[in-house]
């Protein structure tokens, strides 16, 4: 029987970017344990104040994992993947419910998938993708007070044996170098929106 010791606990699901999630010792394999993680991201926050997406866009974009800085949301990678390259899209605004977001918002974020789908084709050819948002902490929401929407590239058997056997997954690339792959082919085009994100990022205070 392993010893329940070596998996995280409650207190370790934040690092010293205040990013939700258990620092690894090494570059390029990740053991989340979904259940500690989602447990305990539900126990710390518990307003925007301790919020790891509401504290995000105050690091550098290296710093925090950020890809892409909108107007009304931003595009981050997930601390925990389950594959390569999976992002998450946010609202600068800490409300928890898909309900809560207005047009501008929801469009943005809309319009942020569509735009993180063309360049993780681009970059990676995924076979697929999974879309969602995990509303509520029964809905599996790992940070339930901060609606984020997933994307998840997928390929023909990325479910391998590791996950089942070893709880592990298997990345083949740090966070850093996916963050610089997917935010070199972000299209110029889209950083119109840009200059509106650093000041809504400081400016939330409304939620």
């Amino acid at each position: 029987m392993e010893s329940q010791d070596q998996y995280p606990h409650d207190g370790d699901v934040t690092d010293e970017f205040e990013l939700a999630g258990v620092p690894d010792a090494f570059q390029r394999l990740w053991t989340p344990h979904r259940l500690a993680y989602i447990k305990g991201g539900q126990d710390q926050v518990s307003s925007k104040d301790n919020c790891p997406f509401c504290a995000a866009p105050s690091h550098t974009d290296e710093e925090a994992l950020i890809v892409h800085r909108g107007r009304h949301a931003f595009v981050i990678l997930n601390l925990f993947p389950y594959n390569a390259g999976h992002l998450l899209v946010c609202p600068y605004r800490h409300v928890p419910d898909y309900t809560d977001i207005d047009l501008e918002e929801t469009a943005e974020i809309a319009a942020l998938t569509q735009t993180a789908m063309r360049v993780l084709r681009k970059v990676s050819a995924p076979a697929g993708f999974n879309l969602g948002m995990n509303q509520g902490v029964a809905g599996g929401a790992g940070i339930a007070a901060h609606l984020h929407q997933h994307i998840v590239p997928r390929w023909s058997g990325d479910g391998n044996f590791l996950p089942i056997i070893a709880h592990t997954k298997a990345i083949t690339q740090t966070l850093g170098e996916v963050r610089q792959m997917v935010a070199d082919a972000w299209p110029a085009s889209a950083d119109e929106t840009s200059s509106g994100g650093a000041s809504a990022a400081a400016g939330n205070d409304e939620a």
